[in-house]
């Protein structure tokens, strides 16, 4: 392929086109779709940062990824949740045997499954059995050699092939008292009572409406429940996303009742101390485990 310049305008549509398929890729890579999220902004940012500087960028959709890669592993750093290096890429060579059966095997494994795979195996296998890339590509994106992306992706799907026949964990519970909390929030976001929410607010408040802006303080994060009152109702109600205690948002026309997107809440001495809405960020439900209460 030949070079190509990414002006901004074009970078700004193929992120927000890639932006399901990152978000895909990040949040296997940490091991939570909500992490994820924060992976994808990151490296969005980043990229948008190092445009002017970049020059002619060949294959700007591998240039995203390996930013996201680069992100995801300096998230995990961060997180000190387990080395991130590329150490576990071996250089042998493997036959590649089953990979249609390995392909649905990756796609349908959990969050917490794919975590437990080293790091460069896990994103081999994320890569190329979930995302579909070749592995020409995906020797290009991690920036090493055929053979160890071979080599890494063989033992990611022995390992994960192992991991498919061991028994799920079960789901947490909720506190009684995180649940009445909850509840309360619901039932006066279903009564269209934003005046009551808005009294929860804390000072010092943080919004984050992934997908579309992040606000701080009381004053300016108020307009996002006049927003609320403005649009079509939604229907929340309690349950836990990953294991945290959420707001599982539906649509009251729509029969089946399904979970469109969720709401995060942190609370600091009764009041809601910061918001991660995930309205305008439908894609997160693909990799996200929700549990109704």
């Amino acid at each position: 392929m030949t070079d190509v310049t990414v002006e901004p305008q074009t970078l700004d549509q193929l992120m927000a086109a890639l932006r399901p398929r990152l978000h895909r890729y990040c949040a296997r890579m940490v091991g939570s779709a909500v992490d994820g999220e924060d992976v994808v902004q990151e490296a969005l940012a980043k990229a948008a940062a190092a445009l002017p500087a970049a020059g002619a960028i060949d294959r700007p959709e591998s240039w995203l990824f390996r930013i996201a890669y680069n992100t995801a592993l300096d998230a995990l750093r961060r997180r000190k949740r387990q080395p991130a290096t590329r150490s576990d890429l071996g250089l042998a060579g493997f036959a590649d045997s089953g990979a249609a059966t390995d392909s649905r095997v990756a796609v349908s494994a959990g969050l917490a499954t794919l975590l437990r795979l080293p790091v460069a195996q896990r994103s081999c296998l994320v890569l190329i059995d979930v995302l579909g890339h070749s592995l020409a590509e995906t020797t290009e994106i991690l920036g090493v050699s055929l053979p160890a992306v071979k080599a890494a992706l063989h033992r990611a799907r022995a390992r994960l092939r192992e991991l498919a026949d061991a028994p799920d964990q079960p789901a947490p519970g909720l506190a009684p008292a995180e649940r009445e909390r909850l509840r309360a929030y619901a039932d006066r976001f279903n009564a269209r009572d934003f005046d009551a929410l808005r009294a929860l607010l804390a000072e010092d408040v943080r919004l984050d409406l992934a997908n579309r802006v992040r606000l701080a303080g009381r004053k300016d994060v108020s307009v996002y429940f006049e927003r609320y009152s403005q649009a079509a109702p939604w229907r929340l109600s309690p349950g836990l996303a990953e294991g945290r205690p959420a707001l599982l948002a539906s649509d009251p026309a729509d029969a089946s009742g399904s979970i469109v997107y969720v709401i995060l809440l942190d609370w600091s001495d009764g009041r809601i101390a910061a918001i991660r809405d995930f309205h305008y960020a439908t894609y997160v439900m693909e990799s996200l485990a929700v549990t109704r209460l």
